[in-house]
């Protein structure tokens, strides 16, 4: 018998324990870990912090699904990793050991490397249902009260798509409230131009985010840097791309949403070997890391190189289709050690996105996820506003049921109409 646990219960972390659940053993037990009691559907947030979604439309209780696929169910955050002894220490002061660990964390958010940043400070985020709360009353509050709004994301963020989504859906329901005349609105963001996301930019991303935010009068600074944020202030430089600051600004605001940096979470942080200097985890084809063979990581908590120098710090971003093909593949090669096999399976690392404008949207696909690429595509339309609320429902749905269908691979087969983006082989083990 093995004893695997899951470290998080995010979009990567709960589906992980649901294939494990098909590929291992009857007789290995699964362990999952996360300090989240219940499961939140990170891309509504969004919708939250407009009103248009309630905590409740966007969380799943896991505690009886994983009772029901007979998965250990633990909501206690993680103190430390102790990779040499093979456990994990919780705040509670217990200890979990492990034959076989999945690190699912994802990032922590680390909004106090820019003074003033996030809603402990002066701007507000949609990373977290909490934070997607709290920027719906201050959104309630500001509608009162219109002024400058700044969205985007700082230096060292890995993730562009929710700051434009939430640009645009900002803009949506500003027009729907009859205020938008009386709002400016300025995208601030540290790629290189807009519509990069961190990708060097998927089809004509590009032309179609600069059309958008010009349609919709929004104006936008990029290779930006945040230096610090006042209360009504923010402090930005734009930077050349030999790297010297270009210019500054000091811009006004009553309402702003920045995307924070990213870093591993501290219960890994400063382990050599298993994570880098920034505590993502370092896997290898396998999702497998290469000084603990024993340990796996998936989703937005693994180290992925940026794809090249660009003035400003900008991260890869790790989408949910490549998330589901690292779990896939992590499942499959677990399932294949305990057997005592070799694991053989990789994740194909392509992108899918959704990306929402409120009544719109943006849809686009990278295979591979980094260029120069097999499939570079991108399309907008009414019709990715309507699919994302199908990828809700549908999402939620295989959350609650406890599935390991590959909501992604399903998209860009069927609705897309793109062959050859199947994840892995589902293979009998």
């Amino acid at each position: 018998m093995a004893h695997i646990v899951v470290l998080g219960a995010g979009l990567g972390g709960a589906i992980m324990a649901y294939e494990l659940r098909d590929q291992l053993r009857k007789e290995d037990e699964i362990t999952v870990i996360t300090k989240e009691e219940k499961y939140h559907f990170v891309p509504s947030n969004p919708w939250v912090a407009v009103g248009w979604r309630d905590r409740k439309d966007i969380t799943v209780d896991l505690a009886p699904t994983m009772k029901k696929k007979n998965i250990n169910f633990i909501t206690v955050g993680a103190k430390r990793v102790h990779p040499d002894d093979n456990k994990v220490e919780l705040d509670d002061g217990r200890e979990i050991s492990y034959d076989y660990i999945v690190l699912a964390t994802g990032p922590e958010l680390a909004f106090d490397e820019i003074e003033g940043l996030g809603p402990e400070g002066f701007t507000q985020s949609v990373c977290h249902v909490d934070h997607a709360e709290a920027a719906k009353l201050d959104f309630e509050k500001f509608c009162k009260n219109p002024g400058p709004i700044i969205v985007g994301a700082v230096q060292g963020a890995s993730c562009y798509g929710p700051a434009y989504e939430f640009c645009f859906i900002l803009d949506t329901a500003l027009r729907r409230a009859k205020i938008r005349d009386q709002v400016p609105i300025t995208f601030v963001t540290s790629e290189p131009y807009v519509g990069h996301l961190g990708l060097d930019g998927v089809g004509d991303t590009k032309g179609i985010m600069e059309s958008e935010l010009r349609n919709k009068h929004i104006k936008w600074m990029t290779s930006s840097r945040v230096k610090k944020v006042e209360d009504g202030t923010m402090h930005v430089e734009e930077i050349a791309d030999d790297g010297s600051v270009k210019a500054t600004h000091e811009m006004p605001f009553k309402y702003s949403m920045m995307l924070p940096p990213f870093r591993g979470i501290p219960a890994v942080m400063g382990l050599e070997g298993l994570v880098n200097p920034r505590g993502f985890v370092i896997v290898d084809k396998h999702q497998r890391n290469p000084k603990y063979s024993n340990v796996f990581g998936i989703g937005v908590g693994i180290a992925i190189p940026p794809m090249g120098p660009t003035p400003v710090p900008c991260g890869v971003p790790k989408t949910g289709f490549m998330i589901e093909s690292m779990v896939t593949a992590t499942a499959h090669n677990i399932g294949n050690i305990v057997r005592g096999k070799e694991p053989d399976e990789t994740g194909t690392w392509n992108a899918i996105c959704l990306a929402d404008f409120g009544d719109s949207g943006i849809a686009f696909v990278a295979q591979p996820q980094l260029p120069p690429r097999n499939v570079n595509w991108a399309s907008q339309g009414k019709w990715v506003h309507l699919a994302k609320i199908g990828f809700e429902k549908y999402f939620m749905r295989k959350m609650r049921k406890g599935t390991s269908e590959p909501y992604y691979e399903k998209f860009g087969m069927k609705i897309l109409g793109i062959d050859k983006l199947k994840a892995v082989k589902k293979t009998d083990v």
